[in-house]
């Protein structure tokens, strides 16, 4: 993490954490619901001071007093973790509600671990909010600030406030290392495989909320981290159900934003339960990353579970083999996220990747290779023509895409478009990686 300063929301839930986060930072990170409690894990952003320089927005859960799920312990640790780091923290207000024993608790908790805070009233759109302000003087943190996150009203005043607890220039002057240059690793998976518990061994500290509760994680969380000289910023999703069985509320909103950051991941950590073998519900994650052209490593966690290792190997590639035959060519890494087994073998696995996902073939070596196979095996055609293949080039990365130019009028069957994929995959080292070939005929 970078020496910039920090700025943490706080608040009970449902106050908009999430919608002053995301207008701090001009961005959609956080989600935002009217149900209390969506945002469990810590989301992270930068956001750009008006008085210059950068500053790290963090937007915690909700600080509960009582919660039926059972996540009050971890989310207030969380929430604990990233406030004793922080330049100030902000925190938020319903102005709507006026102040509440909560508050008055959730004030005295935060003294108590001695950072600077910034008493911000929300809502200052509603009718008599602004009247109602002074009322919060009792919380004994000074004049609130007036806002309102949904509208952006106030904001050059709280970042007033905020400015004496910031210092100049916004940081060590460090430029940030831009998103080109950082390889960016989406971990998906169906709930409960521990994805979250993988993010926090990989990057070594406790960075997202893990319980054995399923789907704990709503928010997609990220973590930067540099290994080998290279950058990886990692990207933990909340697990994807079937479509039959997520609810409408926030279980929707998160699948959504899953894959949305899957859309704009260049790799993805596929993660399945070892000791509970494969699912159905697996392919089909899988398939997200697949035909979104992601390069991908199909990891196998919780194997310290597992007791006879060998016959669970063959039994898991079995199952790839018949179930999953679209990514069989991915590698499978075979670990435990608790135990840190196994993890270490990842890197490597996802440098090769990342290199083979953007890799651009010579026009010569492709085309002697191709012809090589369209010579050995050449497509059925109808009619008396003989299908004859003119050149081929590759035209993108990342995934990395062909065009065949050939005489054919339409497009040979997929089991021959396969077979040249497949080709193409062996011969240039994509394994793992989605290649896409076309074929661009001319009329006779």
């Amino acid at each position: 993490m970078s020496s910039q300063p920090v700025i943490v929301i706080v608040g009970r839930p449902n106050v908009g954490k999430s919608t002053l986060f995301n207008r701090l930072t001009r961005s959609r990170r956080a989600l935002v619901h009217d149900l209390p409690g969506v945002t469990r894990d810590r989301i992270i952003a930068d956001a750009e001071r008006p008085q210059g320089g950068r500053v790290t927005v963090v937007d915690t859960g909700g600080l509960l007093l009582e919660d039926e799920e059972g996540f009050v312990p971890l989310i207030r640790s969380q929430a604990e973790e990233a406030i004793r780091g922080a330049n100030a923290v902000v925190f938020l207000l319903d102005g709507e509600a006026g102040p509440i024993p909560e508050d008055r608790d959730i004030a005295n908790y935060l003294r108590a671990l001695g950072v600077p805070v910034v008493a911000v009233v929300n809502k200052a759109d509603r009718t008599g909010v602004d009247l109602g302000a002074p009322e919060f003087s009792v919380l004994g943190l000074g004049e609130p600030v007036l806002v309102s996150a949904e509208h952006g009203r106030g904001l050059d005043e709280l970042w007033d406030a905020l400015d004496p607890h910031l210092g100049s220039g916004g940081g060590s002057g460090e430029e940030p290392v831009p998103a080109d240059g950082e390889v960016q690793v989406a971990i998906i998976g169906r709930p409960n495989v521990g994805k979250s518990s993988l993010l926090n061994r990989l990057v070594g500290v406790s960075r997202v909320l893990v319980s054995e509760v399923p789907g704990t994680t709503r928010d997609a969380v990220d973590m930067v981290m540099e290994r080998d000289g290279v950058r990886y910023r990692f990207v933990d999703t909340a697990g994807i159900r079937r479509k039959g069985r997520t609810d409408r509320g926030p279980e929707v909103l998160s699948v959504m934003m899953a894959r949305r950051h899957l859309e704009r991941a260049d790799l993805c950590l596929v993660v399945t339960d070892g000791a509970a073998g494969i699912k159905s519900q697996d392919a089909h994650v899988a398939g997200y990353a697949w035909e979104a052209g992601r390069a991908t490593v199909l990891v196998v966690n919780k194997w310290d579970l597992v007791e006879d290792r060998a016959a669970a190997r063959l039994a898991i590639t079995d199952q790839i083999e018949q179930e999953m035959a679209f990514v069989r060519h991915a590698p499978q890494v075979f670990l435990s996220a608790l135990s840190g087994k196994g993890v270490h073998r990842l890197f490597p696995v996802m440098a090769a990747l990342h290199r083979a996902h953007n890799l651009r073939v010579p026009s010569a070596e492709l085309n002697r290779v191709v012809k090589d196979v369209w010579e050995a095996h050449p497509p059925s055609v109808a009619g008396r023509r003989e299908p004859r293949l003119f050149y081929c080039t590759q035209v993108g990365t990342a995934p990395p895409r062909f065009v065949l130019f050939t005489n054919l009028v339409a497009q040979p069957h997929f089991s021959y478009m396969r077979h040249l994929e497949n080709a193409v995959r062996s011969e240039f080292g994509f394994e793992g990686v989605p290649i896409r070939v076309m074929i661009k005929g001319r009329p006779r």
